[in-house]
């Protein structure tokens, strides 16, 4: 009888070492072909915004910021009213949809989990999330402007409003839900109804996710043009006080300006391509640094 010791070691099977020959090849080739792909879409990304700087600063001057639109064929003029038009546009679009997406983000967190209304509020979200935003447009259109026969500016307002609700939303709930329960059942032990303790409570400790998710909006409907063309149109002046009529905006400005033959409407499209791009991407990363800081602490 042959000893343990003087058993000779079995080798491994040759398949076996195919396989993990391929699964290495198939394994580098996934990350070959991914870093491909990345670098290609950060190229491609990375040319837009070149592009975009050295077109945007020639472009750039003073009266880019205090004179109003040019008519066709005249020089100089600025971007002034439309700036102020999209500001205007943007706080009523956000002044509507923080209250309706904070308080619906909280009944799915704290009210409604589980029940059947909960998930068809969250199926209606998730669908407005990725509806096509001209198609909004021209629901605010079939309601609000085709009636009076007048576009408005509250109607570019709501428009925008409905764009921004489901970004809300689903942040709100998102950050509430991360709320640790033992902080909800302190509340309850100490004999606060449960209005008191999502109020005293759960909104002061997700607070600043969910104003990141409310800077978000703002800048997911910042540089919407297609709601606008439906709701808010268009001019070269001021708007009036009752922001009936066309209210100037950047988007739909720099949409007009650049398919436009004249060289100064092209170049102040790319200045307000220049000045929407840096205010997106300044309230972008000013979401972040929120975000980042509410989870250092």
């Amino acid at each position: 009888m042959m000893s343990a010791s003087t058993v000779p070691a079995t080798a491994a099977p040759p398949a076996w070492g195919r396989v993990r020959s391929s699964r290495r090849v198939a394994d580098r080739a996934l990350k070959v072909f991914s870093v491909a792909v990345s670098i290609l879409g950060v190229a491609a990304l990375g040319w837009i915004l070149v592009m975009l700087l050295v077109q945007g600063l020639s472009a750039l001057r003073p009266s880019v910021f205090t004179a109003v639109t040019p008519g066709p064929g005249t020089e100089g003029g600025g971007l002034a009213n439309a700036m102020a038009g999209s500001f205007l546009l943007t706080m009523i679009g956000i002044l509507i949809a923080t209250p309706i997406g904070v308080l619906a983000g909280t009944y799915l967190a704290e009210y409604g989990r589980g029940s059947k209304l909960a998930s068809v509020i969250r199926f209606i979200n998730d669908v407005l999330l990725s509806a096509p935003s001209i198609l909004i447009g021209l629901f605010v259109y079939t309601f609000m402007v085709a009636p009076f026969g007048n576009y408005s500016g509250w109607a570019g307002g709501i428009a925008l409003a409905i764009i921004a609700v489901p970004v809300i939303v689903r942040t709100t709930e998102d950050m509430l839900s991360l709320v640790p329960a033992p902080l909800r059942e302190a509340g309850a032990a100490l004999g606060a109804p449960p209005s008191r303790v999502i109020t005293r409570v759960t909104w002061r400790a997700a607070q600043a996710g969910i104003v990141t998710g409310i800077i978000l909006a703002t800048a997911r409907i910042a540089g919407e043009t297609a709601p606008l063309l439906f709701t808010a149109l268009n001019n070269n002046f001021w708007f009036s006080p009752s922001l009936v009529g066309g209210v100037s905006n950047l988007p739909v400005t720099i949409y007009q300006f650049a398919l436009s033959p004249y060289t100064n409407w092209q170049e102040l499209a790319w200045a307000g391509a220049l000045i929407i791009t840096m205010t997106i991407l300044g309230l972008s990363v000013l979401a972040r640094l929120l975000l980042k800081k509410d989870t250092v602490r």
